[in-house]
């Protein structure tokens, strides 16, 4: 899978509504629902979409791939993919019976072989709670592509998501080296200022 520098991916799950023949739905994301994006040692980071991230949001020509790659296999421009918010999050429906690739992609969803998601989208707007460890994403700029994947934790989604923690991550480690230099001193002062004592 390719990774876009600037893109940053996210796993969702895919489903097959009752009745509806090639029809693919699910939540490209959920609002103001905090997730633990990933682990650095001890330290969990989370990561939660405002309800109103998605407020002005470029999604002219979003694309349905697998793998983020390769061929199309349904889009906004025409119709055959759809793009909906309500109070749980965005949510996306895709008809896969246009094209006979489409088609087998909906066979292999419908046979479980395939059930997750990822979507591809680039950050304009966030906040960080430094005591929950929290990155709150208040504006989306551009959606990409949601994509039917092989390997729902791939790289791509740890990659993107240390990057976008990155200098949140280095901001606490150097506070937490320049405390424990502070300790160190005030320990060198006070180790200092009672040998002064005992030589009185």
């Amino acid at each position: 899978m390719p990774i876009c520098k600037d893109r940053e991916y996210r796993t969702m799950a895919v489903t097959l509504p009752n009745d509806e023949e090639y029809i693919v739905e699910g939540y490209a994301t959920t609002f103001n629902d905090p997730y633990v994006l990933f682990s650095d040692g001890d330290r969990d980071f989370s990561e939660v979409i405002d309800s109103r991230a998605l407020e002005g949001t470029d999604t002219s020509d979003v694309i349905f791939q697998y793998d983020h790659s390769g061929m199309v296999y349904a889009r906004t421009k025409n119709n055959t993919l759809q793009l909906s918010t309500d109070e749980h999050g965005l949510k996306i429906r895709a008809d896969l019976g246009s094209t006979a690739a489409s088609r087998e992609m909906y066979e292999a969803i419908s046979a479980g072989l395939v059930d997750q998601m990822s979507f591809a989208f680039t950050v304009d707007g966030e906040d960080y709670d430094k005591a929950t460890r929290t990155r709150k994403i208040t504006h989306i700029k551009k959606l990409y592509d949601v994509s039917a994947v092989s390997i729902p934790a791939n790289p791509g989604t740890e990659i993107s998501a240390r990057s976008a923690f990155e200098g949140y991550i280095e901001a606490e480690k150097l506070e937490e080296l320049e405390a424990e230099k502070r300790r160190e001193l005030i320990t060198e002062v006070k180790n200092l200022l009672k040998g002064d004592n005992n030589g009185n």
